[in-house]
């Protein structure tokens, strides 16, 4: 069910006339009616989840940030979406950027903050002249800037601020660092954003998916929202289907409505495998688990999918075939952390390299007895030790792999790669 996405690239998502002829701007003219705790209790009621990754409750976290006196605050949108698979957010951002807009000026309104940032990743480049484009017409049009909709003391602006391509900066605080001109590195927490974000001040963060979905819970309503979704967790879901699959790309769906079977082989969906039997696929970017066929008939919502220790994540839903080692895989996925590691903290600085040399030499067939062991002991601590919540999420893809396909790791420890990929021996029959 497309409830927000359903004109998308049908009109011109940067103009006001044509995104109000299209249903806009209704939301923020129901919001402007209503009390602080009206909205509130909509917002709770909806239960939407966020969905940058962490799926903490939205009316929660604008409950808290709505209970705290100091002032001024400020509104800020994740926008960076770094993580390998994840392109859904890129879609709201070109097609529908008044729906962004619109979703942060009623935060804006609620929580009485006058300045909103959206922080849009560096690779976006025209994307952020898009943005900008509707930012302006947004103003022209009295729907952003001094007494919005004519209604005295009703102010809100928002800037926006180019990332420079660190994957760190997707952590929310390290972008708050960003935003002020920071080397973008995280914060020890506490204290908590809410109260201590961008320049001191209290900040509410949110992915663009999360603002986007606003202007549906204040046009439809809680209850049916939630009614398209799950009782836990409300609404659709942007999923950001790619790999080896026939139709790559953004679906929207009703969480709990479609099995993760649904998004690879419904021919509305993913369309089925290309040449090979699927092998695995991977959730929520590197920073998530990995699931397998056994797990297929899992409904896509987050209850279900904690249960199988999987995760909606970011959004993304990387397929992957029988082609491909799932060893050589989770060292691609340890070399991102390598790389992308700011060094602030010993353990994921030093930690990711020392796991990445280990998986490097099992793929190379160089692998000695017990290095799957020594792997997932490395990398629990890596995820106990590291100071942000992306080190502490680069153990989940080798961490479910392990759960799941321990075999093909300790056929590494004896220089065999099962798919062939790895260059090493043939797979032996006991193997």
């Amino acid at each position: 069910m497309k409830i927000l996405t359903e004109f998308a690239g049908s009109y011109d998502g940067t103009n006001v006339a044509e995104y109000k002829a299209h249903g806009g701007y209704q939301a923020l003219a129901h919001v402007v009616t209503m009390s602080q705790q009206e909205i509130l209790d909509e917002l709770l009621d909806a239960q939407l989840l966020g969905r940058g990754g962490a799926a903490y409750p939205a009316g929660r976290k604008w409950s808290q940030m709505a209970h705290i006196k100091e002032m001024p605050k400020y509104i800020v949108c994740n926008a960076d979406e770094g993580e390998p698979g994840t392109f859904k957010d890129r879609e709201l951002l070109r097609d529908q950027p008044l729906t962004v807009i619109e979703g942060m000026t009623i935060a804006g309104r609620t929580l009485h903050a006058e300045r909103g940032f959206i922080y849009i990743r560096g690779e976006y480049r025209n994307i952020q002249k898009t943005f900008q484009k509707a930012i302006d017409d947004a103003e022209k049009n009295g729907y952003l800037g001094r007494n919005i909709m004519g209604i005295e003391g009703f102010n809100y602006t928002i800037t926006i601020v180019s990332g420079a391509g660190a994957y760190v900066c997707g952590e929310n605080s390290a972008l708050l660092n960003s935003i002020e001109g920071k080397a973008g590195r995280p914060r020890i927490k506490p204290p908590h954003l809410a109260e201590v974000g961008v320049y001191s001040l209290p900040t509410l963060v949110n992915n663009v998916e999360s603002f986007s979905d606003l202007t549906v819970i204040y046009t439809l309503g809680a209850s049916r929202f939630k009614e398209i979704g799950v009782e836990s967790s409300g609404g659709t879901a942007l999923v950001a289907v790619c790999g080896h699959v026939r139709k790559p790309g953004v679906y929207e769906v009703g969480l709990g409505k479609v099995t993760l079977r649904d998004l690879i082989y419904d021919p509305e969906l993913g369309g089925g495998m290309y040449d090979k039997p699927l092998k695995f696929y991977h959730l929520g970017g590197q920073s998530g688990p990995i699931g397998f066929p056994e797990q297929l008939d899992t409904p896509f919502d987050h209850e279900s999918l904690k249960k199988e220790k999987l995760s909606v994540g970011s959004g993304a839903f990387v397929v992957m075939d029988e082609s491909v080692c799932l060893v050589d895989y989770c060292r691609k996925v340890m070399e991102f952390f390598a790389d992308e590691s700011c060094g602030k903290c010993t353990p994921c600085r030093i930690g990711t390299e020392r796991a990445l040399q280990l998986l490097t030499r099992l793929c190379e067939g160089k692998g000695q007895e017990g290095d799957t062991d020594k792997l997932e002991y490395m990398v629990g601590q890596i995820s106990s030790l590291a100071a942000c919540g992306l080190a502490q999420a680069c153990d989940k893809a080798i961490m479910s792999c392990l759960r799941h396909r321990r075999d093909e790791f300790l056929a590494h420890e004896h220089g065999i790669c099962p798919t062939l990929s790895c260059n090493m021996k043939a797979p032996s029959s006991v193997l």
